[in-house]
Protein backbone atom coordinates (compact mmCIF):
# COMPACT_ATOMS: atom_id res chain seq x y z
CA UNK A 1 0.00 0.00 0.00
CA UNK A 2 1.73 3.42 -1.35
CA UNK A 3 0.48 6.63 0.19
CA UNK A 4 -0.24 9.15 -2.30
CA UNK A 5 -0.36 13.65 -2.46
CA UNK A 6 -1.66 15.41 0.25
CA UNK A 7 -4.15 18.30 -0.50
CA UNK A 8 -4.51 20.64 2.27
CA UNK A 9 -7.47 22.89 3.30
CA UNK A 10 -6.61 26.31 4.44
CA UNK A 11 -9.47 28.40 5.81
CA UNK A 12 -10.58 31.39 3.95
CA UNK A 13 -12.50 34.74 5.00
CA UNK A 14 -12.38 37.44 2.45
CA UNK A 15 -13.04 36.01 -1.07
CA UNK A 16 -11.70 39.29 -3.24
CA UNK A 17 -8.88 39.60 -0.47
CA UNK A 18 -7.85 35.74 -1.05
CA UNK A 19 -8.42 35.56 -4.25
CA UNK A 20 -5.58 38.35 -4.78
CA UNK A 21 -3.34 36.89 -2.81
CA UNK A 22 -3.29 33.39 -4.36
CA UNK A 23 -3.84 34.35 -8.04
CA UNK A 24 -2.92 37.89 -8.41
CA UNK A 25 0.22 37.44 -5.92
CA UNK A 26 1.21 33.77 -5.59
CA UNK A 27 0.46 33.04 -8.93
CA UNK A 28 -1.90 30.26 -8.50
CA UNK A 29 -5.06 29.50 -10.78
CA UNK A 30 -8.32 28.68 -9.87
CA UNK A 31 -9.18 25.01 -10.78
CA UNK A 32 -12.89 25.40 -9.79
CA UNK A 33 -14.88 26.76 -7.46
CA UNK A 34 -18.06 25.33 -5.28
CA UNK A 35 -20.99 26.65 -3.30
CA UNK A 36 -23.83 24.65 -2.10
CA UNK A 37 -25.83 27.44 -2.63
CA UNK A 38 -25.75 31.27 -3.96
CA UNK A 39 -25.53 32.57 -0.26
CA UNK A 40 -23.32 29.86 0.96
CA UNK A 41 -19.53 29.95 1.39
CA UNK A 42 -17.12 28.98 -1.11
CA UNK A 43 -14.99 26.34 -1.28
CA UNK A 44 -12.35 26.20 -3.69
CA UNK A 45 -9.42 24.54 -5.29
CA UNK A 46 -6.20 26.72 -6.74
CA UNK A 47 -2.92 25.36 -8.01
CA UNK A 48 0.17 26.25 -9.35
CA UNK A 49 2.50 23.39 -11.05
CA UNK A 50 2.09 20.28 -8.80
CA UNK A 51 1.21 22.23 -5.69
CA UNK A 52 -2.74 21.92 -5.09
CA UNK A 53 -4.83 23.60 -2.77
CA UNK A 54 -7.94 23.69 -1.05
CA UNK A 55 -9.50 26.62 -0.04
CA UNK A 56 -12.83 27.00 2.47
CA UNK A 57 -15.44 29.42 3.40
CA UNK A 58 -16.71 26.77 5.50
CA UNK A 59 -16.18 26.94 9.66
CA UNK A 60 -16.03 23.15 9.87
CA UNK A 61 -13.31 22.11 7.01
CA UNK A 62 -10.84 23.75 8.94
CA UNK A 63 -9.23 26.64 11.00
CA UNK A 64 -7.29 30.02 10.33
CA UNK A 65 -3.40 29.97 11.32
CA UNK A 66 -2.89 27.05 9.53
CA UNK A 67 0.68 25.68 8.64
CA UNK A 68 1.93 24.08 5.49
CA UNK A 69 5.51 23.37 4.01
CA UNK A 70 5.70 23.74 -0.16
CA UNK A 71 8.73 22.60 -2.04
CA UNK A 72 10.19 24.87 -4.49
CA UNK A 73 13.10 24.38 -7.16
CA UNK A 74 14.73 27.92 -6.57
CA UNK A 75 12.97 29.96 -3.68
CA UNK A 76 15.22 33.05 -4.22
CA UNK A 77 13.74 33.34 -7.57
CA UNK A 78 10.31 32.83 -6.65
CA UNK A 79 10.97 35.42 -3.82
CA UNK A 80 11.92 37.63 -6.81
CA UNK A 81 9.28 37.03 -9.17
CA UNK A 82 6.80 37.74 -5.60
CA UNK A 83 8.65 41.18 -5.05
CA UNK A 84 8.45 42.13 -8.59
CA UNK A 85 4.22 42.00 -8.33
CA UNK A 86 4.79 44.13 -5.51
CA UNK A 87 1.99 43.19 -3.65
CA UNK A 88 0.94 46.16 -0.74
CA UNK A 89 0.39 43.66 1.82
CA UNK A 90 3.25 40.89 1.82
CA UNK A 91 7.23 42.13 1.11
CA UNK A 92 8.56 38.03 1.28
CA UNK A 93 12.44 37.76 2.36
CA UNK A 94 14.26 34.65 2.28
CA UNK A 95 16.27 33.28 5.35
CA UNK A 96 18.67 30.77 5.73
CA UNK A 97 17.48 27.93 8.85
CA UNK A 98 19.30 26.38 11.61
CA UNK A 99 18.32 22.77 10.10
CA UNK A 100 20.19 23.54 6.55
CA UNK A 101 18.47 25.46 3.58
CA UNK A 102 16.89 28.88 2.70
CA UNK A 103 13.19 29.22 3.54
CA UNK A 104 10.46 31.82 2.78
CA UNK A 105 7.40 32.26 5.03
CA UNK A 106 4.16 34.10 4.17
CA UNK A 107 1.06 34.60 5.67
CA UNK A 108 -2.51 34.04 3.82
CA UNK A 109 -5.47 36.86 4.50
CA UNK A 110 -6.70 33.75 6.96
CA UNK A 111 -3.58 34.24 8.74
CA UNK A 112 -2.10 30.73 7.20
CA UNK A 113 1.29 30.05 6.70
CA UNK A 114 2.97 28.98 3.67
CA UNK A 115 6.38 27.90 3.92
CA UNK A 116 8.39 27.44 0.71
CA UNK A 117 11.82 25.66 1.05
CA UNK A 118 14.39 24.77 -1.69
CA UNK A 119 13.19 21.11 -2.81
CA UNK A 120 16.84 19.79 -3.00
CA UNK A 121 17.16 19.79 0.40
CA UNK A 122 14.02 17.44 0.73
CA UNK A 123 15.99 14.74 -1.31
CA UNK A 124 19.00 15.78 0.86
CA UNK A 125 17.00 14.19 3.57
Amino acid sequence: MALSSVTPILRLFDEAITRQFYVDFLGFKIDWEHRFADNAPLYMQVSRDDCVLHLSGHFGDCCPGGAIRVAIGDVDAYQQELIARQYKHAHPGVGEVPWGGREMSIHDPAHNRLTFYNRMLEAAS
